[in-house]
């Protein structure tokens, strides 16, 4: 093994960068923008440059350099190729043997949500365990799973694909995906301030400190639930019902040791564990319900660990 690997993890606005020893020790975090331009034909151009540069700042030899991981947001096949980032322009093609043509180095590149679960396994929340599963609670809902300790990508990259499970058929408005009912539509930070705001109108009668809340926001229901105000505690038990609910399937077809929580909503912490781990347990078949609950630990740098992970596979 070499001395020295590079993380990538490919935002829309900006690409987080990290420069690790092999042995898992993060030594330099920076960001560069992300230039979606021109159908995004200048992000792996600048992903190279900014590892040459790295080097030469260093003083580090190519020689002593495992490889790129990278994450990037949206389906990748086992092969490296892309199947469209609509977010970046990018169309079909293989990142893996692109980047590596540009750089002289191994690529290794996945889903990002998939790379952040596999970091969260090496070095943060999942460390220990082989078997498991990450859920993101932010703007959506995102997921990545590990078996084995190995990414499950998926016939075409898009396991993991949490936040688009269908948990009502009757939602009159359309998830951004296009469905209706997608678990993303109630379970994430805008998807709990959407039901409450419904609530709110169709029970214009509750008395609650949410009413003038400005703004309202995930962080303000749960802290309003923290305090004990009645119709917060019915908005965070209603996202447990639902998380614990999509939980509890996954487990019946994935039966991990061990499901990972982050995002930013996860910053709610206890009170959201709690609301989702009653009704896991509740909806689980008996073989799962030992299955653990912790929270994510790597925050933003998730996605880079697990780049770095996947390269030393």
């Amino acid at each position: 093994m070499k001395t020295y690997a590079f993380g990538v993890d490919i935002g829309g606005t900006t690409i987080k960068m990290g420069l690790f020893r092999t042995s898992g020790d993060l030594l330099e975090t920076w960001e560069i923008p992300t230039r979606t331009e021109a159908e995004g034909a200048h992000i792996l151009e600048d992903i190279a440059q900014a590892v040459e540069d790295k080097l030469t700042e260093k003083g580090i030899s190519r020689l002593d350099v495992e490889g790129i991981g990278m994450g990037v947001p949206g389906p990748i096949g086992p092969d490296g190729t892309v199947f469209r980032c609509v977010n970046l322009g990018w169309g079909v093609f293989n990142v893996e043997q692109s980047l590596g043509q540009l750089t002289g180095l191994k690529v290794r590149a996945g889903n990002d949500a998939n790379v952040a679960a596999l970091g969260e396994m090496w070095q943060g929340g999942g460390k220990g365990y082989r078997d498991l599963v990450m859920i993101t609670l932010g703007t959506g809902v995102g997921g990545g799973v590990i078996l084995g300790g190995k990414i499950l990508a998926g016939a075409n990259g898009a396991a993991g694909e949490i936040g688009h499970i269908p948990m009502r058929d009757d939602d009159p408005e359309p998830c951004g995906c296009g469905k209706r009912g997608c678990l993303e539509q109630y379970a994430s930070a805008n998807g709990i301030v959407r039901i409450t705001r419904r609530h709110l109108a169709a029970h214009p009668e509750e008395e609650t400190v949410l009413r003038t809340a400005e703004p309202l926001t995930s962080k303000a229901i749960f802290d309003a639930a923290k305090a004990g105000d009645a119709t917060a505690v019915a908005m965070v038990e209603e996202v447990g019902y639902l998380l614990g609910k999509a939980m509890a399937t996954i487990a019946c077809v994935l039966n991990p040791e061990v499901f990972v929580i982050g995002g930013g909503m996860s910053k709610a912490g206890e009170i959201l564990l709690d609301a989702i781990r009653k009704n896991y347990v509740r909806f689980a078949f008996h073989a799962s319900r030992e299955t653990q609950f912790r929270l994510a630990e790597l925050g933003n740098s998730a996605g880079i660990y697990g780049g770095v992970r996947m390269v030393l596979e």
